[in-house]
Parts: C-alpha cells; structure tokens; sequence
C-alpha cells in the first residue's frame, strides 16, 4: 500500500492551495481517507475526513468553513482543497486510509485509528 501526497507550496496569507493523496495498493473505495497536518515543535493533529463513498465528510474546528475535503475513488485519489489559509496552517500535511466495512459509523479522528500514512508534504503559509 502506497500513498502519495502532492501538491504542498509556499502561499501567501489569504491564498488557495489543494493537495492531492493518491493511493495505490488498497481498494481505494473501501477506506475512509483522512487529512492531518503536524507543524513544527508540534503534536499531529486531525485535519479532515471523508467516508469511503464520499457522502459524508467532518473537519476540525479551526479549518471548518475554510477546507473542504473530497475524493475520486475512480482515480483513488483524495483531495484537500485550503482556501483562506492562514499562517498557522503552515504544516506537513499527511493524508492517512481507514479500512472501513460500511459507508456509515462515527468518523475517526485520532491517528492511531488509521491503517496506512503517506510521507506528507508541506504547506508553508507567509504573510
């Protein structure tokens, strides 16, 4: 299993970004993805997430209304779409894959709920 985060960059205060998880090795379809940034001197820390289907989706309080997670389980691929960003955003964003059995339940939030990581890739907010 593999998966591969893409898209960080150095962004102005008030810029856009998205970033990109692909995943191979896994029936994409089948796992709930996540987003989670660590910044520096700091605990990793939930981000977002989405169900297996898409349906449904729950993010953290401090990028709620700014970030919008989504998904293409046809290109096993799951986004992270930032807009608004702010300089403490500035992060290693890591997206992580749940095996899950049914599209419903609770969403999972905490790291160690995940089976599989990607290397991150950073996200630099400047002023």
């Amino acid at each position: 299993v593999q998966l591969q985060a893409s898209g960080g960059g150095l962004v102005q205060a008030g810029d856009s970004l998205t970033v990109s998880c692909a995943a191979s090795g896994l029936t994409f379809s089948g796992y709930d993805m996540g987003w989670f940034r660590q910044a520096p001197g700091k605990e990793r820390e939930f981000v977002a997430t989405i169900k297996r289907s898409g349906s449904s989706t729950a993010y953290a309080d401090s990028v709620k209304g700014r970030f919008t997670i989504s998904r293409d389980n046809a290109k096993n691929t799951a986004y992270l779409q930032m807009n608004s960003l702010k300089i403490e955003d500035t992060a290693v964003y890591f997206c992580a894959a749940r095996r899950t059995l049914t599209n419903g339940g609770r969403y999972y939030t905490r790291s160690d709920e995940y089976n599989y990581w990607g290397q991150g890739t950073q996200v630099t907010v400047s002023s």
